[in-house]
C-alpha cells in the first residue's frame, strides 16, 4: 500500500472515509492520488470487519 497511509487499521479506516468524505469522489479516486490497491486497501479494512460502500462512498461497518 502507498508509504503515506497509517499503518494501523483503526487510523488508516479513520483517514480514508475523511478524505473519501472531504476530496475524492469514488474510492478509484483516492487509491490513485495515493499510489495504493484498491484491493489491497479492502483486505486491509475487512481486517477490521469494515467494506467499501460505493453508494455512500465509504467503509462501513460489516
Amino acid at each position: 500500500m502507498g508509504g503515506n497511509l497509517p499503518k494501523d487499521p483503526v487510523m488508516l479506516l479513520s483517514f480514508v472515509n475523511t478524505q473519501l468524505r472531504d476530496n475524492y469522489s469514488s474510492l478509484e479516486e483516492f487509491c490513485a492520488s495515493f499510489d495504493c490497491s484498491e484491493e489491497a486497501l479492502a483486505e486491509k479494512l475487512w481486517d477490521i470487519q469494515y467494506r467499501y460502500d460505493a453508494t455512500g462512498n465509504q467503509f462501513i461497518s460489516s
